[in-house]
């Protein structure tokens, strides 16, 4: 009888995708498994390769992808999926000699890494300039309870509720910051630019769902701190589709605080009872762009 391997399934997290390998001798008793019987996923996904040699099988998917879901929790992005194993007759015959196997998969990784951003142009002395280029920064967009108090623990919301979003920065020691939106944008897939999609905050700071007129939706004004922006955005599906869940995806950004908000750099909202768009700070000509649709996009 051959030894029954160590480990079976052997999982690595990579950073776009998870790769999983498959030993054929499943439960350690000599007999293996058809690669046709393993799947992975709820979207029972297929293997990409096996080899006959080492007798495994090797599935590699995108993190978002054969049904996975995502967990968040303060500190880490937690990826689950499961390993399938249904088995099927052989041949003609009507009876089974190994039982159904499901095997749970988790990959984590740090929800505070570094993230791409062109360096911030302080006017002090060298010394400090050196640090801030080394300085990360940290950006976080969470849904929040309707006081905005602590971090919303469930993502499912009924039509007619209200969804509170905030974006933050953390900017270290940075010069002080103002935390912009430029857009976000709603999926039914993680891609930001698959169909269909509907767009939230667009023209560099523009809440555009507030525009329509059965919605609410609206930057808070003030600001509870300048490295935070918090929105509310009516909660909706999407038309003609019955799927549940929808990605949100925004571009966030940061600039001085000591630059005045401008048509680049804003958070404007529309004013249904003055059919005005107005900032949470500055004048309020640097909103006009929302309504031509001329506002200058990613300077």
């Amino acid at each position: 009888q051959a030894a029954a391997p160590l480990h079976p399934v052997t999982v690595q997290c990579q950073e776009a995708q998870v790769v999983v390998t498959v030993h054929r001798d499943l439960f350690g008793t000599g007999r293996l498994v058809k690669a046709t019987d393993l799947t992975l996923g709820s979207a029972a996904c297929l293997p990409v390769a096996q080899s006959a040699a080492e007798g495994t099988v090797t599935f590699v998917a995108g993190l978002h992808e054969c049904g996975s879901t995502l967990q968040m929790t303060p500190d880490s992005l937690i990826y689950k999926t499961v390993l399938s194993y249904k088995p099927t007759p052989s041949g003609n015959l009507v009876i089974v000699r190994t039982n159904v196997a499901v095997v749970p998969i988790e990959c984590h990784y740090p929800r505070k890494s570094n993230v791409s951003s062109n360096a911030i142009q302080p006017t002090w002395i060298p010394f400090h300039s050196t640090l801030s280029a080394e300085e990360r920064l940290v950006f976080s967009l969470r849904l929040m309870n309707d006081d905005w108090s602590t971090e919303r623990l469930s993502n499912g919301f009924q039509l007619g509720e209200r969804l509170h979003l905030q974006a933050d920065v953390a900017s270290g020691n940075h010069v002080p910051l103002r935390l912009f939106v430029d857009d976000c944008v709603a999926t039914l897939r993680p891609d930001r630019n698959s169909s269909p999609r509907y767009a939230l905050i667009d023209l560099s700071g523009c809440l555009v769902d507030g525009r329509s007129d059965d919605t609410t939706s609206a930057f808070i004004s003030p600001r509870p701190r300048q490295e935070t922006l918090q929105f509310v955005v009516d909660a909706f599906k999407f038309a003609g589709d019955d799927r549940n869940l929808i990605y949100i995806t925004c571009h966030l950004k940061v600039s001085p605080v000591d630059q005045a908000p401008n048509p680049l750099n804003k958070a404007c909202s529309f004013n249904k009872a003055s059919s005005l768009w107005a900032p949470v700070e500055g004048t309020g000509d640097i909103c006009s762009c929302c309504e031509t649709g001329n506002c200058p996009l990613y300077g």
